[in-house]
């Protein structure tokens, strides 16, 4: 595959922004949508943000907080805001991206853990030779999806994701609905982990997971990486 022109990128954002029961507000994690925007755009590929609900998708408000390099980035483009404010809706997604990848926040683990249109994505997306990417609470949309084999698609491969240890420290542990750590090793993903908070990216064939807000640039360069390849 040479140049990137032709290559189409979904990123997908929860539609969820309920902190479970404590009143606080959620969704998806800024860093980890404008990271891999921006590694996307950077390379040339045609780049689409959908949602559960399509339309505005919401930004966990601390993440607005955590101002980066590209934060900064995307939300002075003008093109990339448009495209947040005015997301997709996963059921209406037709099945010709080239890569999927599943931007983390604590929203995921209640509404993305359970979205059966994208879950059938994913699983045909996957089975066609596309690439499935997910980084820190993006691995939670992970878990209903199946291998062409009927398996889940994690059994037998390695997966990175936001640890148990970093969502204690984080003291949301009994706040999600479910450890997201636990839950892929119980589905027989061989779960690996870095150091809290540094970035951290495992690939497995066509499968790219990162661990944390720090891993998002890294889990998109590695995406670009195994479309090269193809």
């Amino acid at each position: 595959m040479g140049a990137m022109t032709t290559v189409k990128v979904l990123l997908i954002v929860t539609s969820h922004s309920q902190f479970g029961s404590t009143g606080e507000r959620t969704g998806f994690w800024l860093e980890e949508l404008a990271a891999p925007y921006e590694q996307f755009a950077q390379a040339g590929a045609q780049v689409d943000i959908a949602s559960p609900q399509g339309g505005a998708a919401p930004v966990d408000p601390r993440s607005e907080k955590e101002s980066s390099e590209a934060t900064r980035a995307f939300l002075a483009d003008t093109q990339a805001t448009k495209k947040l404010a005015h997301t997709l809706t996963l059921a209406e997604v037709k099945d010709t991206y080239d890569a999927y990848f599943v931007v983390g926040g604590h929203g995921v683990m209640w509404d993305l853990s359970k979205q059966a249109p994208l879950h059938t994505l994913l699983s045909t997306g996957y089975s066609r030779g596309a690439v499935v990417a997910a980084v820190c609470h993006g691995p939670a949309a992970l878990v209903g999806v199946k291998g062409a084999d009927g398996k889940p698609l994690v059994a037998g491969k390695r997966v990175a994701a936001f640890s148990n240890a970093e969502e204690k420290a984080a003291k949301f542990d009994a706040i999600v609905p479910f450890p997201l750590e636990t839950r892929l090793r119980e589905l027989g993903a061989k779960y690996e982990s870095g150091p809290l908070w540094q970035s951290f990216v495992v690939r497995d064939a066509r499968l790219v997971t990162g661990q944390n807000p720090a891993s998002s640039a890294e889990t998109a360069r590695e995406v670009l990486k195994v479309l090269r390849e193809k």
